[in-house]
């Protein structure tokens, strides 16, 4: 939570984080020509990327959209993670996580006028010497590092287990009837504010109600822009039978090409996280749990896929969105 000091070793760096914010790095393609924006912050009289701080209850993937929505009035999806800032503020440590965010050309910017007075799209070379913090340079040299490599143009798909469900053993009727807990309605809420920062289009999910109730917020949220997909497969008696439709819902979800959440249960976790570590970038198969309950309920793993070249995943977080 921002404000309250964490101790220990925090993204890399040991000692106490007094402050936390999250931002992003816009990005956009002029031609050929790769550009970043800068905003002026008429306080500090400092240019830099757009950020804030965390408010109570919020993500760090929540507070940066937000506050790029707030400052400039860009709405747009975080990209992949960038590397976090860390510096020293009157209060103590503050560090500030990055992603890369890809705008549209033409999309609207809006400064509010109080905390950004001026925005400026540049290229990279002139961005680093118009930064104030040195700091800063971190996210852009891991942000031109992804451009070389492909990996920067990305489109998420998320996977996600149902939020906290009644106890089995209290449930009575059918149990693809059971319902979410007091906390797992809580925790849907949660999920559904947290899935608008990548703003996923498809909803793929396991038709039984525990499921279906921890996507619903989000899909009402979306007021019908959000396609929904209910698999029968993605269930834990028909998984039990015939993992392997299971795991043909994920090869679906790299086949359409659009930004998706796959929601399911913990016993058909394995099976899915499986057939996702068959498309993960060197390096990245450590980062997925291993062991049961391999999620938390209500938490998810946002896998970023490049969207050029061969199906692959270049990035990948995991988020909890809600702890009771």
């Amino acid at each position: 939570m921002a404000g309250h000091p964490i101790d220990g070793l925090v993204d890399g760096v040991r000692g106490d984080v007094a402050v936390r914010a999250a931002g992003a790095v816009p990005w956009r393609r002029s031609g050929a020509q790769l550009e970043v924006l800068l905003i002026h912050r008429p306080r500090y009289d400092d240019w830099s990327w757009p950020k804030g701080k965390l408010d109570d209850g919020e993500t760090l993937q929540e507070c940066a959209r937000r506050e790029i929505r707030e400052e400039i009035g860009l709405d747009a999806r975080l990209g992949i993670p960038l590397p976090t800032v860390h510096y020293p503020v009157a209060a103590g440590l503050k560090s500030v996580n990055y992603w890369a965010m890809q705008v549209v050309n033409g999309a609207p910017l809006r400064p509010d006028g109080v905390e950004v007075d001026a925005v400026r799209w540049c290229e990279p070379a002139d961005a680093a010497r118009l930064l104030s913090n040195a700091d800063d340079a971190e996210p852009l040299d891991a942000l031109l590092a992804a451009e070389r490599s492909g990996a920067l143009a990305t489109r998420p798909l998320i996977l996600l287990r149902h939020a906290k469900a009644k106890p089995r053993s209290s449930w009575t009727k059918a149990e693809g009837d059971r319902t979410l807990a007091a906390t797992g309605v809580r925790q849907a809420q949660a999920v559904g504010r947290l899935l608008h920062a990548w703003t996923p289009e498809r909803v793929v999910t396991s038709p039984w109600r525990r499921c279906v109730d921890t996507v619903l917020p989000y899909v009402r949220a979306s007021t019908g822009k959000v396609k929904v997909r209910l698999v029968e497969d993605l269930t834990e008696h028909r998984h039990a039978r015939r993992p392997r439709k299971a795991a043909a819902a994920v090869e679906r979800l790299f086949d359409k090409g659009r930004a998706a959440v796959l929601c399911t249960h913990r016993p058909v976790l394995p099976t899915i996280l499986e057939a996702f570590s068959r498309y993960l970038e060197p390096g990245l198969a450590e980062r997925l749990p291993s062991s049961d309950p391999y999620l938390t309920p209500g938490e998810m793993i946002v896998f970023h896929v490049a969207t050029s070249g061969r199906a692959r995943v270049v990035a990948l977080e995991q988020v909890k969105p809600y702890d009771d």
